[in-house]
């Protein structure tokens, strides 16, 4: 059997970059949060908000180490499998590169050790003084990467010249036309993702009755946050997709199903797009629909795949549906937070047990929001590496073989396997330690409570008598 190293290499970049994307997307979010919460305490002097603020700490450490160790290998693939791609792009993207290093990774470096071991070592403004300059070098880090990536979807400020690019406008090759709207729309998801990891892990806790008041607090923030950030998402997306339909008419396209063009296109709810046929199959159809989102024209002309020629069109199956498990899980993301707008309302935003235990599996849904997000943007630029310009078969290593790819593959795949298991042992002690007082984390070794109805509780009133017994036995002391 022959091995194809173009579809290996592309499945090795696909895996590493998703799996590295997912820590990222959560500790931009996280870095701002947990600068909201030094900064809250600095000026309040509340000790709440000060261990809410050393808790997530903690956790963005692990996740931030994962992060570290998952991306370092993406650079290196660039030589070993796409060498072409390396050599034609090291004008725009050697400088890009070093810039992130120099500016956002060397930043928050330095001032992860201050947050992580200088809390009552240096004084306290300094500390606050750490966090944002951690979380200012976070989105430093996105600013390069996304314009470095952007820029191979909207390609500027460059020549191609006998395969190589050369750069005679940095302005230009930066601030590439889907550069703004990819940067507002990743910000907005980092936050989206770091607001609905915490709200999950504080309806954990409040569901076991452990730290209610600071946890409480951490989930009515991250309510209001979510509900601001999730529609606003959905008109960011709006403006994305009308860039994209600009400059990437074939992607669009692949996202709609739609392989003519034409006008009144329908919006299909579902289907079954079939490559071979130029078709879709089991069609469920909202009429003129695709048309008055994408153009905001009910007889608006959207482009079709038949735009270009076969070999130019990406995966339509894949690209098709990852759009619409994005879409679909930015809508439960405000149904979310219309529900927790009505509790609120009511009071019992944080004592109801329907809606913590939603809140515990919604703070998974963002990571698959963001990998379904980056397939469609991704999937939706092949068979081109830089589009327009170079294709991926052209970016390729020349000596490549399907073996060497496999085993690269492999290697890595087992690789992140232990990295990841390690890394979510230590988060998943960290987050069972919970807000605990760090003269308390010796505790971390002690056997784990099971989650029984006892630790759920159904019935809340604002008591005093019965706040004692929300907290139950197993938080009194600070635990």
């Amino acid at each position: 059997m022959d091995l194809d190293p173009l579809i290996l290499s592309r499945i090795q970049f696909a895996f590493v970059v998703s799996f590295h994307a997912i820590f990222p997307v959560f500790t931009i979010g996280l870095a701002s949060f947990i600068a909201f919460l030094e900064a809250v305490s600095f000026k309040t002097g509340n000790p709440v908000w000060l261990r809410l603020s050393g808790f997530w700490t903690r956790v963005f450490a692990v996740v931030f180490g994962m992060g570290v160790v998952s991306g370092i290998v993406m650079s290196f693939q660039f030589g070993t499998n796409w060498s072409n791609f390396a050599r034609a792009s090291a004008n725009f993207l050697g400088p890009m590169l070093s810039y992130e290093v120099i500016t956002a990774f060397f930043l928050e470096a330095a001032f992860l050790g201050v947050l992580l071991f200088g809390r009552d070592k240096v004084p306290k403004g300094v500390h606050l003084l750490a966090a944002v300059m951690v979380a200012t070098g976070t989105f430093i880090s996105s600013f390069w990467i996304l314009a470095a990536n952007s820029w191979l979807h909207t390609p500027a400020g460059v020549e191609l010249r006998e395969g190589i690019f050369h750069v005679v406008s940095w302005s230009d090759a930066i601030f590439n036309p889907s550069f703004p709207y990819r940067f507002a729309h990743m910000g907005l998801a980092s936050f989206l993702t770091g607001a609905f990891v915490v709200s999950g892990v504080s309806a954990w806790y409040l569901l076991r009755g452990r730290e209610v008041e600071a946890n409480k607090k951490a989930l009515s923030l991250c309510l209001w946050l979510i509900l601001i950030l999730a529609p606003t998402q959905a008109v960011l997306g709006d403006f994305h997709g009308l860039n994209t339909l600009e400059h990437q008419p074939v992607k669009v396209a692949a996202m709609e199903g739609n392989w003519e063009t034409g006008t009144n296109v329908p919006l299909l709810l579902f289907a079954l797009p079939d490559n071979a046929a130029e078709t879709n199959h089991y069609e469920v159809p909202i009429p003129s629909l695709a048309s008055l989102i994408l153009t905001h024209d009910w007889n608006g002309e959207v482009p079709g795949l038949d735009l270009v020629p076969r070999d130019e069109r990406p995966p339509v199956v894949i690209v098709f549906w990852a759009f619409r498990a994005m879409v679909g899980l930015g809508l439960l993301m405000i149904a979310v937070a219309l529900t927790g707008l009505v509790l609120r309302v009511k009071g019992r935003f944080w004592r109801t047990p329907w809606f913590l235990q939603s809140l515990r599996v919604m703070s998974f849904t963002p990571f698959v929001a963001v990998l379904a997000g980056w397939i469609v943007t991704e999937t939706g630029r092949a068979p081109w590496l830089v589009y327009g310009m170079m294709t991926q078969a052209q970016g390729l290593t020349p000596s490549l073989t399907g073996g060497m790819a496999l085993f690269t593959l492999i290697g890595y795949i087992v690789v992140y396997a232990l990295v990841f298991t390690a890394g979510l042992y230590y988060l998943l002690r960290v987050l069972y330690v919970g807000l605990e007082d760090e003269q308390d984390d010796h505790e971390a070794d002690r056997p784990m409570r099971p989650l029984s109805a006892a630790h759920v509780p159904f019935e809340y009133s604002e008591s005093n008598r019965e706040a004692d017994a929300l907290s139950g036995p197993a938080n009194q002391g600070g635990h």
